[in-house]
């Protein structure tokens, strides 16, 4: 899948398409660093999931964004904090916690981002088992 979209990027002229390039690459590497983590596609782009479920995404990677998956605590939190590489997706999925991130954030940044993503995920996943076995004990 980010062949496609490196397809359409180099369509793009010069350096600036490069860097972003480079940047999604980097975030592709982080995100599938997380264990378990595989790369899957959702509408047509890639997205980073872990048991089945998305973490994050490079649906907006033509435009240098990510997107997390995060509690809507915790975008505050990155958005507060960090402005400049974090926003709120628009309408009810920003809400929910979906955020932006630019993928030419440093690493460091990515990397923290992601990992918080992937534990959000997996942690609702855990509670959602956790509900199913009660359920099924009763």
């Amino acid at each position: 899948m980010i062949a496609v979209m490196e397809a359409g990027m180099k369509k793009r002229a010069g350096a600036e398409s490069e860097a972003v390039l480079h940047d999604m690459r980097a975030y592709r590497r982080l995100a599938l660093a997380m264990p378990g983590a595989v790369e899957a596609s959702h509408m047509g782009t890639p997205d980073f999931r872990i048991n089945g479920r998305i973490f994050a995404t490079l649906a907006y990677g033509d435009k240098g964004l990510g997107t997390l998956m995060l509690t809507p605590e915790q975008q505050a939190m990155f958005v507060a904090e960090a402005p400049e590489h974090f926003s709120e997706v628009a309408g009810g999925w920003g809400r929910a916690g979906a955020t932006l991130v630019r993928v030419d954030a440093p690493e460091s940044v990515l990397a923290g981002a992601l990992s918080t993503a992937f534990h959000h995920v997996l942690a609702k996943q855990a509670v959602k088992k956790s509900v199913a076995t009660k359920k099924k004990a009763r």
